[in-house]
């Protein structure tokens, strides 16, 4: 009996439908769904666009056929010339109304432009067939499908008809079976030269699926996955990122789930976090937790030469410490002036030379050839001894008073892949001394090893760019934004206040860091903040709309050329990780 029914039943029985039904002329029934769909019969006389592309990104589910059929070149010249003689006697009677004089000046010259175009340029003349197809389970939901596909054709410059009567005959043309049926190519076909057909290409996505990402989202516009790889050096750039969003936007919610991600995965993450958003995350994920304030007994010394601190082939420990360090002074004191730089450079000399460190790069060995140690360096309290009166008084705090806990020996080690750079107890003020800190720290652990990946996490970073820092801090952070990439690292910017962001040198430094960002991510923005981004990216006004009215959990994604509309998914045992106990 079996091999009797395998003997009846082919493989076309088993893919062939239950029943189709022809009897209603809107539509076609086959197996419980309703199918029909559009001609398109005209398109815009010029386009530089992918015409199909709105179509295409609309989410609607659609099934688009095409066809082009090459034209022999030597006829088609000689019918357009023969054409072109019969319309030039045409244009030339008076006889003629004044709309079919015109319409044949348009066909006169259109025949004239194509033919000088396979003349000259060897362009070719195709014909190309267009066709469109949905499909719904009742008559309402099929009705708004088409209606709703006829709008996106009409907007990009297309005429289509309904195919009434004529579904059967579409949908054989949009199966997967070559056949385009005459009963309806003569109302479709229209000619295209070879340098239009490249506008008709229907292969377009604008989501981003990198084979070995992590998942960002889904895609808003075509409901498709975002998986992205910013560490892909073959198709990005640079691994650099933005992330701007209003307060309750989302914006570190995503940069949590990042990490989270990007820790299960064992990269290397430093996280510089000044409002106490990250501990929860870092301690379920057992990360290391430095914290720097008054209850604290981590400490890191501004002063410390590190063996990693000069990047490969680089010579002169000391004078890119002495850069360093003026920075951070003149952070404590914002009226430095360059007389007051000079004054501090030679008293930083003079401190490091009575520790017997010198301009001399052996001079930061030891003679077993190991590197100075954390206790073998400078602090606080030896400039503290040697600087004028005029200054102690600035330099106090840091010595006997709240701040002196800057005045320790670097204790702390970072074994740990995921390190957080907690600053939250320095108070309002102080929170860039310690920010500017972690961030020297950590540079010099990213440059230890090119072949890690890791990552640098800049929260609210604006207080190391910003007005309420200086050129020297800013150009040290910038250069962490440009040269990280060889050292297989990304750095990360994470901010609210945009305008903060451009308000030192002329907004120089935030430009320079968004430039030097191949992923540029904008969650819900004010009014404000959107009309200062513009200004330095290639927002366009739709944009400019879209970002006022994304929604939490939603953003706007600049990943190199593609701009897409992203809504962040989460898992819920991610959400666990993440949410503090307070907010849920």
């Amino acid at each position: 009996m079996a091999s009797f029914i395998r003997g009846i039943f082919t493989f076309k029985d088993k893919i062939s439908p239950s029943y189709i039904s022809f009897k209603n002329p809107r539509f076609l029934e086959m197996d419980g769904l309703l199918y029909s769909g559009f001609l398109i019969v005209n398109y815009l006389r010029e386009n530089n666009d992918l015409i199909f592309n709105n179509l295409i990104d609309s989410n609607e589910d659609i099934i688009l056929s095409l066809f082009y059929e090459k034209q022999d070149t030597i006829k088609v010249i000689k019918d357009l010339t023969f054409n072109i003689g019969n319309t030039s006697v045409h244009i030339k009677d008076n006889s003629s109304s004044r709309q079919d004089s015109e319409i044949a000046a348009f066909s006169y010259n259109d025949a004239k432009y194509i033919r000088k175009e396979m003349q000259i340029n060897n362009e070719k003349l195709y014909f190309i067939y267009s066709y469109v197809m949905t499909y719904a389970k009742d008559k309402k939901e099929l009705d708004y499908k088409l209606d709703r596909i006829e709008s996106i054709l009409s907007s990009s410059g297309m005429i289509c008809k309904k195919a009434f009567f004529r579904n059967e005959y579409l949908f054989k043309s949009c199966m997967p079976l070559m056949n385009n049926e005459n009963l309806i190519k003569e109302s479709a076909r229209r000619n295209i030269l070879t340098s239009g057909i490249p506008a008709t290409y229907p292969f377009i996505s604008s989501s981003i699926h990198d084979e070995d990402g992590i998942l960002f989202g889904t895609n808003l516009t075509n409901n498709s996955l975002v998986l992205v790889d910013k560490y892909d050096d073959c198709k990005y750039k640079n691994s650099n990122m933005c992330i701007f969003g209003a307060s309750g936007s989302g914006k570190s919610f995503f940069t949590k789930l990042m990490i989270l991600r990007y820790a299960l995965l064992g990269l290397n993450q430093y996280i510089i976090d000044p409002e106490r958003e990250y501990t929860n995350l870092v301690s379920n994920l057992g990360g290391s937790i430095i914290k720097l304030g008054p209850k604290s007994n981590n400490y890191i010394n501004v002063f410390d030469i590190r063996k990693e601190s000069l990047e490969e082939g680089e010579t002169g420990y000391l004078s890119n410490k002495i850069g360093k360090l003026i920075g951070f002074l003149n952070l404590l004191i914002p009226t430095l002036s360059e007389e007051d730089k000079a004054y501090f450079e030679n008293k930083i000399i003079e401190v490091y030379k009575n520790k017997g460190i010198s301009f001399d790069d052996n001079s930061l060995f030891n003679s077993d050839n190991s590197f100075k140690n954390p206790l073998q360096m400078p602090n606080f309290s030896d400039l503290y001894k040697i600087i004028s009166t005029k200054f102690k008084s600035l330099i106090f705090p840091f010595v006997k008073g709240s701040l002196k806990f800057f005045n320790e020996y670097t204790n702390v080690s970072l074994d740990n892949k995921l390190v957080l750079g907690d600053v939250y107890e320095l108070g309002e003020d102080n929170l860039k001394f310690g920010m500017y800190i972690f961030a020297d720290f950590f540079w010099d652990i990213i440059k230890q090893d090119r072949n890690i990946r890791k990552s640098i996490y800049f929260d609210e970073i604006w207080r190391l760019i910003g007005v309420t820092s200086n050129k020297n801090v800013a150009s040290f952070v910038y250069k962490i934004f440009k040269t990280i990439r060889k050292y297989g690292g990304s750095s990360i910017a994470i901010t609210q206040d945009i305008s903060d962001l451009f308000s030192l040198d002329e907004g120089n430094f935030g430009k320079s860091i968004i430039n030097n960002s191949e992923f540029k991510l904008f969650f819900n923005l004010e009014e404000e903040n959107i009309r200062v981004l513009s200004n330095v990216t290639d927002l366009s006004e739709k944009e400019k709309i879209e970002i006022k009215g994304l929604r939490r959990g939603e953003c706007l994604m600049f990943i190199g050329k593609d701009h897409v509309i992203v809504k962040i998914e989460v898992g819920d045992f991610e959400k666990e990780l993440i949410i503090e106990k307070g907010d849920r």
